[in-house]
């Protein structure tokens, strides 16, 4: 399947065509080639991206026997925001989560979500070690302390 925001299909299988696009639309005939248009990225897409490659675009954390990881990522869409979550045990397990937020947030406030959300979850699964990691250093810095927050929805979160 040849997906594409062009009309190659229909150039290809027209029977009008003269030249080099004959040649090429015989060679193409019997290979069953069938071709679908474009469409929109989902929020969804990115977010399952993120999780499927952590492991590739994150620095190793440090092998101790007894710390969990967890990578959190928040997502901003038109209707709400959408947050990514994904642990990985000791032994290299990984657990991928996704949440959606059902009302109108910042691109912080879904990160803000994210960390709180996965906290929660950590307790719940009974992980005592963990290693937090995100890509916002806004929020890294603003929960470590190391920068202040000026917007007054977001100290609630700090």
């Amino acid at each position: 399947m040849v997906v594409t925001s062009f009309p190659l299909g229909e150039v290809v299988q027209n029977q009008d065509a003269t030249g080099r696009i004959v040649k090429w639309a015989l060679k193409l005939m019997g290979l069953g080639i069938s071709y679908a248009p474009q469409t929109a990225i989902k929020c969804q897409v990115l977010a399952d991206f993120m999780a499927e490659w952590t492991e590739t675009q994150m620095p190793p954390a440090v092998v101790d026997k007894d710390y969990w990881t967890m990578y959190f990522d928040g997502s901003l869409m038109k209707k709400g925001a959408s947050m990514g979550l994904v642990f990985v045990s000791p032994l290299g397990v990984r657990m991928k989560y996704m949440i959606r937020i059902h009302f109108p947030a910042s691109k912080n406030v879904a990160e803000y979500e994210a960390l709180i959300n996965g906290l929660c979850m950590a307790i719940e699964l009974g992980i005592r070690w963990l290693d937090i990691r995100d890509d916002s250093q806004l929020v890294i810095d603003q929960v470590m302390k190391e920068s202040s927050c000026h917007n007054t929805k977001i100290v609630v979160y700090c």
